[in-house]
């Protein structure tokens, strides 16, 4: 294996552990969300979204557990074993964690620590997404 693959598994290999943790979380906080849309078995008020245009959380959990859970995880799978466009994907989705958490931010107000950590992961996701998508076209 040449130089650019050895740092293009790197790359694979430290995205997709980055989005399996994304995933599982994602699913967790989905299935949270999705089973008592009130919120209340995760300590979320329904008046957090008052400036929102949800009257609950089961839209935006349905959006955590499938896009954010399910697609990280999947998206982590692929990474892990170097699917060619790994990369592309993780542009994608690292975008929109960043979004995801900027509307919230804007909606509902920062409110946990968990906001601002999981946006650099999005901002992380993306920049290991283009990184190894400039390197996996490199090698070719």
């Amino acid at each position: 294996m040449n130089e650019k693959g050895k740092k293009g598994r790197f790359l694979a290999f430290g995205l997709g552990g980055l989005q399996v943790f994304i995933g599982l979380c994602g699913v967790a906080g989905g299935f949270g969300l999705v089973t008592e849309p009130s919120g209340s078995n995760l300590g979320f008020l329904v008046e957090w979204l008052s400036k929102s245009p949800f009257s609950d959380y089961l839209i935006p959990g349905l959006v955590l557990l499938v896009v954010i859970g399910v697609g990280s995880l999947g998206e982590g799978v692929l990474s892990l074993l170097g699917y060619r466009y790994a990369g592309e994907i993780a542009v994608v989705l690292g975008a929109f964690l960043m979004i995801w958490i900027a509307a919230q931010v804007c909606w509902i107000g920062l409110i946990v620590w968990l906001q601002p950590l999981f946006f650099c992961f999005g901002v992380l996701e993306l920049v290991l997404g283009v990184l190894l998508w400039r390197t996996l076209r490199a090698a070719e």
